[in-house]
C-alpha cells in the first residue's frame, strides 16, 4: 500500500506522529509539501518567513534523502494537488498533522469531504479540546488554563517517537522545484531540524544551562536569555512535545530553587503557546475582531504618518524604535520588546491593533496566527485578560528596567551609539552641546518623541472608557 504524508507545519523526522501513522499504514510513503496558492494573496504572508520555510524545506529534503526518499513539492490548490497525486501513486490514505487555525480547518474540511484524509495530533502537546472547564466550556484566561494543562501527565523523553531509519518513496513521482528565495544573511536563524535540535540542547544542557536563568533574564532585551526556538516551533522543525519534555526534565534535575524556577517559567511560556492555539480554535472570530467585542467600537485614529514612524522605528522612543529596527532587519523581536512596541502603537498612538498585528506577520520569521493575535490582543487590552484596558506600558520606564545600560538601543539605533548613559532612554533631554558631542542632533539625526506619553495615556483611557460606558 501507498500513503501520502502531507507535510504542513511539521518539517521534522523526530517525534512526528503524522509520519509514524503513514509508515504504520503503508509500505510506500510519499512526503509532499504543497505551496498553497491561497497564501499568495494573503496580506499576512511575510517574505522573511517564506524564505525561512523554503530553507527549511531544502534542509528537510536533504534529511529525507538520507533515509531513502525525496521531498515532493507541488503548487496549487490542495484538493487538486492531492487528488492528482493519489492517481499518480495509487495511494489509499493521506496523513497530516492537524492544524487549528481558521484557514487550516476550512481547508482540511474541504479535503476530507473528497479525499481519504486522516488528521493526527502533534501541533500541540495537548489536543485543543482536552483542556476545558468542568462545564465543558473553554478557558479564556491563561492561569486556570495552565493549571488544568499541568494536571495531565507530563511528556517524557521516552514518549517521543524516534526518527525512522528508512522511508520508501516511489522513485517516479515528479517534484516541482522550490522557489529561489534565499534566506537573507541578517536573519539569525539557520533553518532545519538539525539546528532546532542543536539550539534545544544548548539551551537545556551544560554546566550552567540558560534554561536555569530563564526566569531571571527572559525579559532583558539586552542579553541573550531566551531559547530562540520560536521559528523552529512555528514550522515544526522541533515538536512541542519534545520542548515540553525538555522543560520537565530540566525542572526535575534543577540543582537550586532559582534554577527550578527558570525551567518552570520556560514551561509556562510553552503553555502560553498552547493557550493561544486553543483560544483561536474555540474563538476563531478573534482573527479579525476583538475578543471583547465592545472594544471594536473604539474610535481608533488613522494617523498614517505616526503609523509609518512606528513601522520604521522613528517614534522618538528609543526602545520602541530599536525593537522595530530589530524586527524589520532580522525578522525577529524579543518578546518583551514585542509587548512594549505593541502597547505603544495601541495605547500611545491609539492606532488599531489589527494594523500592528498584520505588520508583525509581514516581518516575523516565527509569525504564527494564534500567538501573534493573542499577543497583540493582550497588549491592546482587547483580549482575554479580566481588566486589561488600563495596562499602559511607559516605554521609557520599560527601557530603563529591561535595557538599563542602553545596550540594546545602541545596537539597533547607531545614531544614538555615542549618547551618554544619562540620556540614552530620553535623548530629547540632552542639552545642545551634549547632542553635538554625541553626534546625535534631535530632529535631525534622531526624532523627538512623536507623542507625549502622559497625554496619550489619558487619551487612551478616555477612548476605552467611552466604549465601556
Amino acid at each position: 500500500m501507498t500513503a501520502i504524508w502531507w507535510i504542513r507545519r511539521d518539517l521534522r523526522l523526530s517525534d512526528n506522529p503524522a509520519l509514524a501513522a503513514a509508515l504504520n499504514h503503508a509500505d510506500l510513503v510519499v512526503p509532499v509539501f504543497i505551496l498553497d496558492s491561497f497564501f499568495k494573496q494573503s496580506p499576512y504572508v511575510g517574505e522573511k518567513r517564506v524564505a525561512f520555510m523554503l530553507g527549511g524545506l531544502r534542509a528537510f529534503d536533504a534529511d529525507l534523502r538520507r533515509i531513502g526518499g525525496p521531498l515532493i513539492v507541488r503548487r496549487g490548490d490542495p484538493i487538486e494537488v492531492l487528488a492528482g497525486l493519489i492517481k499518480e501513486c495509487g495511494a489509499d490514505a493521506i496523513f497530516a498533522e492537524r492544524d487549528t487555525s481558521p484557514y487550516a480547518r476550512s481547508r482540511d474540511d474541504r479535503v476530507a469531504r473528497e479525499l481519504p484524509l486522516t488528521l493526527v495530533e502533534g501541533l500541540t502537546v495537548r489536543p485543543v479540546e482536552l483542556i476545558e472547564k468542568k462545564d465543558g466550556t473553554p478557558y479564556t484566561v491563561y492561569t486556570p488554563f495552565s493549571r488544568a494543562w499541568k494536571v495531565f501527565p507530563p511528556p517524557q523523553r521516552g514518549d517521543l517517537i524516534p526518527p525512522p531509519g528508512t522511508i520508501n518513496t516511489p522513485d517516479d513521482i515528479i517534484s516541482d522545484p522550490l522557489p529561489d528565495q534565499p534566506l537573507p544573511a541578517n536573519i539569525p536563524f539557520p533553518p532545519g531540524e538539525a539546528e532546532a535540535q542543536r539550539r534545544l540542547e544548548a539551551f537545556r544542557m551544560g554546566d550552567d544551562p540558560p534554561v536555569y536563568r530563564y526566569d531571571e533574564l527572559r525579559n532583558r532585551v539586552d542579553v541573550d536569555g531566551t531559547s530562540r526556538l520560536s521559528p523552529y516551533l512555528r514550522w515544526g522543525m522541533i515538536s512541542a512535545q519534545q520542548a515540553a519534555a525538555a522543560a520537565y526534565e530540566a525542572i526535575d534535575r534543577a540543582p537550586t530553587d532559582i534554577a527550578r524556577r527558570g525551567a518552570e517559567t520556560w514551561l509556562n511560556e510553552l503553555i502560553w503557546r498552547e493557550f493561544y492555539i486553543a483560544h483561536l480554535h474555540h474563538f476563531p472570530q478573534v482573527r479579525g475582531q476583538s475578543f471583547r467585542a465592545q472594544y471594536d467600537r473604539i474610535a481608533w485614529r488613522q494617523a498614517d504618518d505616526e503609523f509609518a514612524a512606528w513601522c520604521e522605528g522613528r517614534t522618538g522612543y528609543p526602545l520602541v524604535d530599536a525593537a522595530m529596527r530589530q524586527l524589520t532587519t532580522t525578522g525577529w523581536m524579543h518578546n518583551r520588546a514585542r509587548m512594549i512596541a505593541a502597547s505603544f502603537l495601541v495605547k500611545d498612538l491609539l492606532i488599531d491593533w489589527r494594523r500592528g498585528e498584520q505588520f508583525f506577520m509581514q516581518h516575523l520569521v516565527d509569525g504564527d496566527v494564534a500567538s501573534n493575535n493573542g499577543g497583540w490582543q493582550w497588549s491592546a487590552g482587547t483580549g482575554t485578560d479580566a481588566a486589561p484596558y488600563f495596562r499602559i506600558f511607559n516605554p521609557t520606564t520599560q527601557a530603563k528596567k529591561f535595557d538599563p545600560a542602553g545596550e540594546y538601543i545602541r545596537r539597533w539605533l547607531p545614531e544614538l551609539s555615542a549618547v551618554p548613559d544619562k540620556y540614552i532612554h530620553e535623548p530629547q533631554k540632552m542639552p545642545g552641546d551634549v547632542q553635538r558631542e554625541a553626534g546625535s542632533i534631535i530632529d535631525r539625526d534622531y526624532p523627538a518623541p512623536i507623542v507625549d506619553h502622559r497625554l496619550a495615556r489619558e487619551r487612551t483611557l478616555a477612548a476605552f472608557g467611552a466604549v465601556r460606558a
